[in-house]
């Protein structure tokens, strides 16, 4: 289980450009949950995934994972237990390194690391094996460097590599908004395939509403820095983008919401 308490974050403190991102956010999230997170732009989506990977300190507040207090553990320290996947489907990997070495590294995810990845045969026959999965023909290129990769295969093998070592919790920050339709839609499917398979809690920003109400058990809403909406269950399964709709006007006092995340 994980839970947030407490947790504020404000940028540019004591300047006129003071930002309050976080304000307050509490939220109990269980194992196996898979949550959809919306919100307009600007409310504090993007900025509550980086503070569980310890991107930066949060001002106050506790982040508890599994009864252990991280809320001062550093990003490098998290990534031990916290798998991510990015928008850009360039910060996933190691453009330089080859198919196979990225993997190796995603493989010793929470070890200590040597500058010798010292990749055996047995480790390209798992790496084959979870590749062929992804349905890419990427277990044929062990040896190609990842930056030759279109961005919804390095979308793809990114999303492999931060479940290869099963994480306590994946986050996804909008990780098909880069992609084209049908990518993204193979990418979304690979997704729903991985969580499935391994019951893992995750976290997923999304801009689309059809994707926050069909995928997960779980959709919370952020409005300025606060979770405003949180429905599981058969509330969610009844739920319709016209309800979410009005939910936005309401918290925009009755104006009209022209956010591109509402375009669905």
């Amino acid at each position: 289980m994980i839970s947030i308490t407490g947790v504020t974050k404000s940028f540019n403190k004591g300047d006129v450009n003071e930002v309050t991102a976080l304000n307050g956010v509490n939220l109990e999230i269980q194992d196996g949950d898979f949550i959809t997170i919306i919100g307009s732009n600007g409310a504090g989506k993007s900025t509550f995934l980086n503070a569980l990977a310890g991107s930066f300190y949060t001002d106050s507040g506790k982040i508890v994972l599994e009864n252990t207090d991280i809320t001062k553990w550093p990003e490098h320290k998290r990534a031990g237990m916290i798998g991510r996947v990015f928008q850009d489907p360039l910060l996933g990997t190691c453009a330089g390194a080859t198919i196979e070495q990225n993997l190796a590294m995603a493989n010793k995810r929470g070890m200590s690391r040597s500058l010798r990845l010292g990749i055996k045969a047995k480790d390209r026959e798992f790496f084959k094996e979870k590749l062929a999965v992804l349905g890419l023909g990427l277990e044929d290129r062990l040896k190609t460097h990842t930056g030759l990769l279109s961005g919804g295969q390095r979308q793809a093998l990114t999303m492999l590599m931060a479940t290869l070592v099963r994480p306590r919790l994946l986050l996804l920050d909008e990780h098909t908004a880069a992609l084209d339709p049908k990518t993204a839609a193979m990418v979304l499917d690979l997704t729903e395939e991985i969580v499935s398979s391994q019951n893992l809690t995750t976290m997923m920003v999304t801009h689309n509403m059809n994707q926050a109400i069909s995928m997960g058990n779980r959709l919370i809403m952020f409005h300025r820095g606060q979770v405003v909406m949180d429905i599981s269950g058969e509330e969610k399964q009844n739920l319709k983008v016209e309800d979410l709709l009005n939910r936005f006007s309401e918290l925009r006092g009755g104006e009209g919401v022209s956010d591109r995340m509402l375009l669905s």
